[in-house]
């Protein structure tokens, strides 16, 4: 199929399941999650104060009006204001979404590298004491809440030992990369890598016993040249796809730590709105992640074919 056509295809797809998720939302929020007016006016409110925040909030009008109101705001991207702040949601995404990145690309970029690096390696001497070794730590490490290492982080290595701060953030990108997203970082390694190692590892075995691999060692290329351009490069392809899986979530931050780490973050600004039932914010937070995977799938989609010429665009 043309590039062309492909893309017409999937973005009137990605559309329309859009839609099906704005739709979704606005029943959810509107009559399944209650009465948005109650929870804005207060537990002592007035029927008369009730109905004044829903004439404000156009809930009086029928389904098909509020409807229209909440496509186009979806459209424009603007959400409102915060119950909560009173600011404009598009501002508390822009602000927040900094420290959010500042965190979870670094961690996003390590954890991938590093997977693969220690999956290339197990997978090479599997069977080995290294091999059981890494599998047998890596399942301990996915036993643990990463509220532990959190805990016990905080407390040794920046309390105790003072290698770290405790918690804090600061204006400038560099101090915070340098030293307050260090810890958390470090942290969310440990969480992140293990159950990445054990799937990396199961792709690239899968690629290590089949016949071309064995035709390559025949032809005498090196060991290295084998697992970085034959191995690896037909394994990407599912690596690709996990790796895109999380991309969506920079847009969500990292709630627990964003919290225990005072970084203020959009992860953080989440855990808040859903305390206090911020909808505007919550609603706009829904659409933007949908709308993050529907782009996370097509590039995939489009890296699929620039790792394989063999896959085809259907």
């Amino acid at each position: 199929m043309n590039l062309g056509w492909f893309m017409m295809r999937r973005l009137f797809q990605a559309l329309l399941t859009l839609l099906g998720v704005v739709t979704l939302v606005f029943i959810l929020f509107n009559w399944v999650g209650g009465d948005p007016a109650t929870v804005l006016a207060g537990k002592m409110a007035s029927a008369e104060d009730i109905a004044n925040v829903r004439h404000q909030l156009g809930l009086d009008r029928p389904w098909w009006e509020q409807y229209g109101l909440f496509l186009g705001q979806v459209v424009r991207g603007d959400y409102g204001t915060s119950w909560a702040t009173h600011e404009q949601v598009s501002t508390i995404f822009l602000t927040r979404l900094g420290p959010s990145l500042t965190l979870l690309l670094p961690l996003l970029m390590l954890q991938t590298l590093c997977s693969i690096g220690i999956a290339l390696l197990v997978a090479v001497w599997r069977g080995s004491w290294l091999d059981q070794g890494i599998r047998v730590a890596s399942t301990v490490a996915m036993s643990i809440s990463l509220l532990v290492y959190i805990i016990v982080g905080q407390y040794w290595l920046a309390y105790v030992w003072g290698w770290f701060p405790v918690k804090g953030w600061s204006d400038s990108t560099w101090v915070n990369l340098t030293q307050y997203a260090v810890l958390p970082i470090l942290l969310g390694l440990m969480v992140s890598i293990a159950p990445s190692v054990r799937l990396y590892r199961s792709f690239l075995l899968e690629e290590i016993d089949q016949d071309f691999v064995r035709t390559a060692r025949a032809k005498g290329l090196s060991e290295f040249r084998i697992l970085w351009v034959h191995v690896l490069r037909n394994a990407a392809i599912p690596i690709v796809t996990d790796v895109l899986m999380g991309l969506p979530g920079l847009l969500t931050g990292a709630f627990l730590l964003e919290r225990f780490f005072s970084i203020p973050g959009i992860g953080r600004e989440i855990i808040m709105a859903v305390e206090r039932s911020d909808f505007p914010l919550i609603k706009a937070t829904t659409v933007y992640v949908a709308l993050a995977t529907l782009m996370a799938n097509l590039l995939g989609d489009l890296l699929y074919r620039w790792l394989d010429p063999r896959v085809r665009l259907e």
